[in-house]
């Protein structure tokens, strides 16, 4: 068994990963932590868990070494307290936007702090593993991925690696767990409820993670923008490509097909009949799929692409426990084999 504790396992983040770690056949949680929950059972913090652990929250300060750490703090507390951590595993995954990024300077851009630990990027390997696998496998420090991004990049990556698109704009239409467990005032019911609210029209710090996975030799052109809806879970990514030239549904199958056929968490949704003809995040709820589908418009040169996650698990701690997987050299699929519920 592999020794694993969660640093911010009081979040939503976090409780989705301790309720996966429960249940993994070759890990063993240690140690959870909260600052806010010291010394309080982790059911007071995540109900759904009650019965099936005696863990209580511990401070940051009582963590004990560990085979495994996963880090689960807000953005922006990882980076400054790395040395330690890594002190205390031998391997890391960090959910946070600590490490994300390649390039000091897009830290400053994109998050408006110089980062403390630059030397550390570069020993970071992007968790993406549907493209990144190979890196992941052999890695002992694996970054997290936005969720915004998450989505996107799987939905965009087929067309931008073959170079195919001129432009596109992105569209993620976003549930309020994204937001955290932290209350602010656009959290609070009467606010949020009922919403579809811009978030961020231009400028999120999502963009930054498509702008560094989708480079291939030439900068890409996208045009990003986050909403806000009334749903707790999930993201769904409505992404409008202008390509080079012309392309059918034909065409689209058979180059997602090739890049994602064999791939165990991406399913391609593309009917021509029902209420499922596209990827919806709903039936996503609890699962670590991607769900991706397409349509061309005839006679032009944009094809719609639209991809549906649940935010907490594919962009978050599913696709963290996906990594661990990899970097231990246990089955990828192992405790995410969940379907997602339906109806909900």
């Amino acid at each position: 068994m592999v020794s694993a504790s969660i640093v911010g396992a009081s979040g939503y983040a976090g409780g989705e990963l301790l309720r996966l770690l429960l249940s993994h056949p070759k890990f063993k949680v240690k140690q959870v932590t909260s600052e806010t929950w010291a010394g309080k059972p982790v059911h007071f913090v995540h109900p759904n868990l009650r019965g099936r652990t005696e863990l209580r929250f511990s401070r940051v300060e009582d963590l004990e070494p560990c085979d495994f750490l996963f880090l689960a703090l807000p953005h922006g507390q990882t980076m400054y307290q790395i040395d330690h951590f890594s002190s205390l595993a031998p391997y890391i995954v960090d959910l946070s936007a600590d490490f994300r990024l390649k390039d000091p300077e897009d830290y400053q851009r994109w998050y408006g702090l110089e980062h403390p630990a630059p030397h550390w990027l570069p020993l970071f390997v992007y968790g993406l593993p549907e493209l990144h696998r190979k890196e992941i496998s052999s890695a002992r420090y694996v970054s997290g991925v936005g969720c915004n991004a998450a989505c996107s990049i799987l939905a965009l990556y087929p067309l931008y690696r073959r170079k195919l698109v001129e432009k596109a704009v992105v569209d993620v239409k976003v549930g309020s767990s994204e937001g955290g467990s932290k209350p602010t005032q656009a959290s609070h019911h009467p606010e949020r409820s009922g919403v579809i609210r811009p978030y961020a029209p231009a400028s999120h710090r999502h963009l930054a993670e498509l702008l560094q996975e989708l480079n291939f030799g030439e900068k890409p052109q996208i045009h990003f923008t986050v909403t806000s809806v009334d749903a707790v879970r999930g993201a769904l990514a409505t992404c409008h490509c202008f390509l080079k030239e012309p392309m059918t549904d034909k065409d689209l199958w058979k180059i997602y097909r090739e890049d994602y056929g064999t791939e165990p968490f991406i399913r391609l949704v593309s009917a021509k009949y029902g209420i499922h003809r596209y990827p919806d995040p709903k039936v996503l709820a609890g699962s670590n799929y991607c769900d991706i589908g397409f349509a061309s418009e005839e006679g032009t040169n944009r094809v719609i692409l639209m991809s549906a996650i649940d935010n907490l698990m594919k962009g978050s701690a599913g696709n963290a426990l996906q990594c661990a997987n990899l970097m231990l050299g246990f089955p990828e699929t192992m405790g995410l084999d969940f379907p997602g519920l339906h109806p909900v």
